[in-house]
């Protein structure tokens, strides 16, 4: 041994014995609460919050076991596998060693916990990476330490730190207790992508293993010691009165049952809508007393909506001048001037979120405290909603987010946990308050009922020249301002913003005032954005007796806006990798009952497009193939990834084929899966996915798989049959 060796040696056993005494007076190892705040986190819209300042949480036991706490919520999107392997990667942490815990809600420690918008990723990537970088760096320094010598000599590797120069080993176990100690370095240096080790593989969900087995705590789940249980049911037309509640004593004779507590509206965006609801000592006694209740509503100015006429209108609204929205060129010289003008109009009808755990959540109101375990989107606004209702500080209302059974938009809302709350406060209890299926179906929120009117001018050379479009629906604003009676301005920006080179367009906004309550739902309008532009293209097309494929080109390559450059780039990119993926250039080959559709589109910035295979039979429509195309930047989890274009498929059959809410009178007429049909297993086809190897910055994908997948779907029937489908869905069930 050196003489240089001998010392290191010798410093390092010295520094060993004081180390290890201070870490044993800790003994209970140590949490790492690591802030790094990111430029990204200023672009988030939704739910975001003043001096966003996130904070990776990692708890180091004396024995290296890791605990990483994700702020986002999980609904099945796999976000709490992601984004704490990107924590664990840059850590060098041995996943094997790391567990995952929700967090609860806390703003001040997690910043927004609002899960929507397909943000998660693209904006808490960076930070999360930059936290595990800046704890390994912190671990790195606390070893250095110890060996007395300079960090440049070590470097971490599956949980432990390794001194460079002799070999020697500590634990994270070991180290995290000194590690508390060390500055918090501002900007730690992140992997190169070469180096990852987590990032962009396939790792299978943390949980995995809990949910085969039905380990995991849901919504329902949640049980405490003196728990009631609520049934509710709600007037079936927004903004409808109570009237009369007959049979109370019948129902407060079963056994069991509590109380019957009529809940009053609560003026808040994302509070009750006003109930009748039974309190009992189990969830089937509730539901069979509030069953014997006779309920007379006043359904109000509401109360005559019918879906049908409401789409009539919304069609004659769009197919008539409308309120501008944006234009460019001169559209009128270009029609004046066309070759050819083609006009076609495409609707879709309500859609109901319909997740496979109904709305359910355990309240607990007492005098000094209340307490919450709700499966939701954003506990923020279930702790802004019940300080407003009972007059506290936010910061007293405890959230416990449990693991949600599917969300699709509907738990960012939490008008059932608000109304748990109340039954709560009036029996002075412990409440657990579980929507039925149908109460869910019937009065909960609905993706917008909308049309869209196309007009295209295609010149002597078959380009298009010019593009009117008009939009028509009932906007989620109008959930804040219900004087809201037509999209906003940004609602239909994307319109104009569209990558398509189009040198003269206009975008308008019909009248379309909403009759019931319109929420957020996976992909929100890019569904009927996509829709009308990957089914109008291929018409486009059709008409000008070209290749979808090389037509979509063109109208890329007449966009010559150097700010829509990355826009029209990468679109070509998922374009050109579907066709080739699914064997576009053979598709004359395919039997005369089988056709192939494809489109593409942007959004939540992320681009996708679809290829669909069919064949039809008919009326019969099967869906044999999917083969999708994906550029969402740096993947995190490939496995994950794939599992949310599968679901897209999925949800995409469901609203494309069958699914639609209908009202009539005023009141949803579907009650139940019998009358909105989900996708069953043996319809499922299958699906080839396929991401761009990119180096550009990770995006969402928990949404953009649905924009191109209903024209590709209807692009692909048309080529099999000659048969358009223009309305979602394409065969409505009669109801």
């Amino acid at each position: 041994m050196s003489a240089k060796e001998t010392h290191i040696h010798q410093g390092f056993n010295q520094s060993r014995r004081v180390f290890l005494k201070q870490s044993s007076a800790l003994g209970g190892g140590l949490m790492l609460g690591v802030s790094v705040v990111h430029p990204a986190l200023a672009q988030v819209k939704v739910g975001a919050v003043d001096n966003f300042n996130p904070n990776a949480f990692i708890h180091i036991a004396p024995n290296g076991d890791t605990l990483i706490y994700c702020g986002r919520c999980e609904m099945g999107q796999g976000i709490s596998t992601a984004l704490p392997a990107a924590v664990a990667d840059e850590l060098e942490a041995d996943w094997a060693r790391v567990t995952v815990k929700q967090a609860d809600g806390d703003e001040d420690k997690y910043g927004s916990q609002a899960t929507g918008g397909s943000a998660s990723i693209r904006t808490m990537y960076i930070p999360m990476r930059e936290a595990g970088a800046a704890a390994k760096e912190m671990l790195i320094a606390a070893a250095a330490k110890v060996w007395a010598t300079d960090v440049k000599n070590c470097k971490a590797d599956k949980h432990v730190v390794i001194n460079t120069l002799n070999q020697q080993k500590l634990g994270y176990g070991e180290l995290a207790s000194l590690a508390a100690d060390m500055p918090v370095p501002a900007q730690p240096s992140l992997k190169t992508k070469a180096e990852y080790k987590y990032i962009g593989k396939g790792l299978a969900r943390h949980n995995q293993g809990d949910i085969v087995v039905g380990k995991l705590t849901y919504g329902v789940d949640t049980k405490l010691p003196g728990l009631k249980y609520a049934a509710i049911t709600h007037c079936p037309a927004l903004g409808g009165k109570l009237k009369s509640v007959a049979n109370k004593e019948q129902a407060m004779q079963m056994a069991g049952v509590i109380d019957v507590v009529e809940i009053p509206r609560f003026e808040v965006p994302f509070g009750s809508i006003g109930g009748v609801a039974v309190v009992a000592d189990n969830t089937w006694t509730a539901q069979q007393a509030l069953k014997k209740l006779n309920i007379e509503w006043d359904l109000g100015k509401n109360g005559s909506y019918d879906t049908n006429a409401y789409k009539a209108m919304l069609v004659k609204n769009v197919e008539n001048p409308a309120k501008l929205v944006a234009e460019r060129g001169n559209l009128q010289q270009a029609f004046d001037d066309a070759a050819h003008v083609m006009k076609a109009t495409y609707t879709g009808g309500h859609l109901s979120h319909s997740p496979m755990e109904p709305n359910a959540s355990v309240v607990w109101v007492q005098d000094d405290s209340c307490e919450v375990w709700a499966a939701t989107q954003s506990p923020g606004d279930i702790q802004k909603t019940l300080a407003e209702y009972f007059k506290r500080d936010p910061k007293d209302i405890v959230v416990h987010v449990t693991m949600s059974g599917g969300a699709f938009g509907r738990k960012f809302k939490c008008d059932y946990v608000h109304e748990a709350a109340v039954l709560s406060a009036k029996v002075k209890a412990p409440v657990q308050l579980t929507w039925s299926r149908e109460e869910d179906m019937r009065t909960g929120y609905f993706h917008s009922i909308n049309a869209q009117h196309i007009e295209a001018a295609l010149d002597q050379n078959g380009n298009v020249s010019a593009w009117l479009h008009r939009v028509a629906f009932p906007p989620i604003a109008s959930l804040f301002n219900p004087a809201q009676d037509r999209a906003t301005d940004a609602d239909v920006a994307e319109v104009a913003n569209h990558p398509f080179g189009i040198a003269n367009l206009r975008s308008e906004s019909g009248e379309a005032p909403a009759h019931t309550r319109i929420g957020w739902y996976r992909a929100v309008y890019a569904i009927f954005y996509g829709f009308a532009f990957g089914a109008f293209a291929d018409e486009l097309a059709h008409q000008n007796k070209q290749d979808t494929v090389e037509f979509l080109n063109r109208l890329y390559d007449s966009n010559t806006d150097p700010k829509q450059a990355e826009l029209v780039k990468r679109s070509k990119g998922v374009l050109a990798l579907a066709a080739e993926k699914a064997a576009w250039a053979q598709r004359d080959s395919l039997p005369s009952n089988q056709g192939l559709g494809i489109a593409v589109h942007y959004s939540f910035n992320t681009y996708a497009a679809m290829a669909v295979l069919v064949e039809v039979n008919g009326d019969d429509i099967k869906v044999l193939e999917v083969c999708a195309a994906i550029d969402c930047g740096q993947v995190l989890n490939i496995d994950g990834a794939t599992a949310q274009m599968e679901g897209a498929v999925v949800m995409g059959m469901g609203y494309s084929l069958r699914t639609e809410i209908v009202f009539r009178n005023g009141e949803v007429q579907n009650t139940n899966f019998h009358q909105y049909p989900v996708l069953r297993i043996n319809e499922m086809p299958k699906v080839q996915v396929h991401f761009v190897e990119s180096d550009y910055p990770a995006t969402g994908l928990g949404e953009p798989g649905l924009g191109p997948f209903a024209s590709a779907l209807s692009n692909a029937v048309f080529a099999a049959s000659g048969k358009r489908y223009r309305d979602l869905p394409f065969k409505p069930m009669a109801i």
